[in-house]
């Protein structure tokens, strides 16, 4: 445990130094272990494990561009992201690690207890055993906090889900503490989540699950962004719409939905092709496909190699939010993800590449976006750089924000949005296809939220 964040800064560099790695770009066709099936042009591991880059085909998605086809990770495989908390001198700490992706833009993040796929913890490549899995595969000690399977980026993954949970150990429980990881408190967790590309996705996604648990009492009276942040995590407070109204909102957005998509090889892939050893979109849009091979001295394989997703601009995610009778509430999406188990699920107002959109009429720009771009600093109450998942995506960074509006910006909105207090979505959390990962993120940023100059 650390007395304060410039203690744990001083761990976190003596870790970073204690790593050796090195990522390298390569061809995709000079990939060892890959090969390119010669019948479709999926790029396949020679186990037929792990994943696969494929095709999809997408019709009536009803979003900006309505059909299109572009590559694929598909991973059917479940894994395992848990957290292991422990009560010390009456105060919850959360068991995280630092570790290596090769897709990191600083090599090191902090990551859950546990990060592993079901090939990581099977053993399938072959390597080291996972640390503390023992904690999150039955039969396990400890009580389990939260328990759900979330989907994954369904812009990039087809029905991917991991296994988010959060199990507690009782006080008397002996832990051994390994080199890499660390215990640290929510106040802690707080600080390093305004530190661009430290907490890593897989982190924020189960830390979603915890975002209701902090102490707010003593802002609940507060008339101010914090006092309004706190009461919408009240379990009690006063919402635009009761669950059963949003449960029906989401419901109908499903009923609505018309997306038709399908698997097809990829070199059936209209609009991609390849140049200079990566598969790259043919306006040099979205994101490409690349090969690396990597080197890192602390992961279960030592060395390996593996196509990755590479994005070719950074993308926005950013919730509106605004104070309705004094309690905050966020503007709330439901979204047609391509790739998502469900097809619809609860997302933030604006996710997207603003780069994508440049020069296009208002009406061709996903709703909201101005509103999110052109916010005056006074109104931003969080903005933050935070990366992707590193294991699959490389250097895909987002800019996450909340962004208070105007008591007077109407409540009135489309058919596909919704008013949702933070401890409505909160509630969500505990069900899977419901919030997709980056709303969890940004719900995170909100239940973690730490704001010194009110």
């Amino acid at each position: 445990m650390f007395s304060d964040i410039a203690e744990f800064h001083e761990w976190y560099a003596r870790r970073c130094r204690a790593h050796g790695y090195r990522v390298d770009r390569v061809p995709l066709e000079a990939l060892d272990g890959w090969r390119t099936d010669p019948d479709t042009g999926n790029i396949v591991h020679r186990t037929g494990r792990f994943f696969t880059v494929e095709g999809l085909d997408i019709r009536n998605s009803g979003r900006e561009v309505d059909s299109w086809q572009q590559p694929i990770i598909v991973q059917p495989e479940q894994g395992v992201l848990g957290i292991l908390v422990k009560e010390f001198a009456g105060v919850l700490h959360f068991l995280l690690q630092v570790k290596m992706e090769p897709g990191n833009v600083n090599g090191l993040q902090l990551s859950p207890t546990v990060q592993a796929t079901r090939s990581n913890f099977t053993g399938a490549h072959g390597g080291r055993s996972v640390p503390y899995l023992e904690y999150f595969t039955a039969p396990r000690s400890g009580r389990i906090l939260s328990d759900v399977l979330q989907s994954e980026q369904a812009s990039w993954f087809l029905a991917k889900r991991n296994r988010n949970m959060i199990v507690q150990v009782d006080g008397d429980v002996d832990v051994p503490l390994l080199d890499d990881f660390c215990w640290l408190d929510f106040e802690q967790i707080a600080g390093l989540l305004h530190e661009p590309n430290l907490v890593n996705m897989d982190t924020r996604t189960v830390l979603a699950g915890a975002a209701s648990w902090r102490d707010r009492s003593a802002d609940l009276v507060a008339d101010t962004f914090r006092g309004a942040l706190a009461r919408s995590w009240e379990s009690a407070g006063i919402a635009l719409h009761d669950t059963t109204h949003l449960l029906s909102w989401f419901t109908e957005a499903k009923n609505r939905c018309t997306l038709a998509r399908q698997q097809i090889p990829l070199t059936k892939v209209d609009g991609w092709g390849l140049r200079d050893g990566a598969l790259v979109h043919d306006r040099d849009q979205h994101f490409a496909v690349i090969g690396v091979s990597v080197e890192a001295d602390s992961r279960e394989v030592a060395r390996w190699q593996q196509p990755m997703f590479e994005p070719r601009s950074q993308g926005v995610i950013a919730f509106l939010v605004r104070r309705i009778g004094g309690v905050l509430h966020a503007l709330v999406q439901a979204r047609v993800e391509t790739g998502a188990f469900d097809a619809v699920e609860m997302a933030p107002t604006v996710q997207c590449q603003p780069d994508n959109y440049r020069g296009l009429p208002e009406g061709r720009r996903p709703a909201f976006l101005s509103a999110v771009l052109d916010a005056p600093p006074e109104r931003i109450r969080f903005d933050r750089v935070h990366s992707e998942e590193g294991g699959r995506f490389y250097h895909a960074q987002n800019r996450y924000l909340l962004v208070e509006v105007e008591e007077g910006f109407p409540l009135e909105v489309p058919d596909d949005y919704a008013w949702v207090t933070l401890r409505q979505l909160t509630d969500f959390v505990r069900y899977g296809n419901h919030l997709n990962v980056e709303a969890r993120s940004l719900l995170t940023f909100a239940g973690f939220h730490k704001e010194d100059d009110e």
